[in-house]
């Protein structure tokens, strides 16, 4: 049995209320979320198919990554897309001290700073694997950030599925102001490759707009 939901149940986005899960919408809008990255090539491949249909979304970088690779993280920036806190190093939440965790968060902040010349007008955080304790969230919050989940899984990372089933796991249960999560890393790269462009033409098909948080 999978250890995740491709589409958040109501109960937990209801529990966890201080987190942000989705957008209540009326309009035709989506919001992709991109975790992992800043990656060579596949960060590149995920621009080039945004461009094509004029959409924005919300990369939540690495800072090690970020460090790594700043040409592609400057285009992420020049390409008009937001950038979100992922940690440092990719902390797993419910594994690290709280005091460390935060620190981890707040040394990618700074890396993110370092290279970013725009104005950051928002604090965006998304936990690693989704996973954060209450103290660790309530710290962060503290600080100004706005932790980011998902209400919808493309599940791109799990290498047990197809293909196809990672884009049906998306068309299947977005709606008006889903947030979206794919991975712009190599793990992820074929499901993804696979799943983005359908995603993007499907909905821009049926009138909808991609746009970052």
């Amino acid at each position: 049995m999978k250890s995740y939901f491709p589409r958040t149940p109501r109960f937990m986005m209801r529990f966890f209320s201080t987190y942000t899960w989705r957008f209540l919408s009326d309009k035709k809008e989506i919001f992709l979320t991109f975790d992992d990255g800043p990656t060579p090539e596949i960060t590149e491949f995920v621009l080039t198919e945004l461009k094509k249909y004029n959409a924005k979304a919300t990369f939540f970088c690495i800072g090690k990554n970020i460090q790594n690779h700043p040409e592609i993280f400057s285009k992420l920036i020049s390409d008009g897309h937001s950038i979100g806190n992922h940690t440092q190093n990719h902390l797993k939440g419910w594994k690290s001290e709280t005091n460390a965790y935060v620190k981890n968060a707040l040394e990618c902040e700074q890396t993110i700073k370092q290279f970013n010349s725009s104005t950051i007008t928002q604090k965006l955080f998304r936990p690693p694997y989704g996973k954060i304790k209450k103290n660790q969230a309530k710290q962060l919050i503290k600080k100004g950030y706005k932790i980011i989940m998902w209400s919808v899984l493309s599940a791109d990372f799990d290498t047990t599925i197809s293909n196809e089933k990672c884009l049906e796991n998306v068309l299947k249960n977005t709606e008006p102001g889903s947030i979206i999560v794919f991975h712009d890393s190599v793990k992820a790269a074929e499901r993804m490759k696979y799943a983005l462009p359908k995603v993007l033409k499907h909905f821009s098909d049926k009138g909808f707009f991609f746009k970052a948080i």
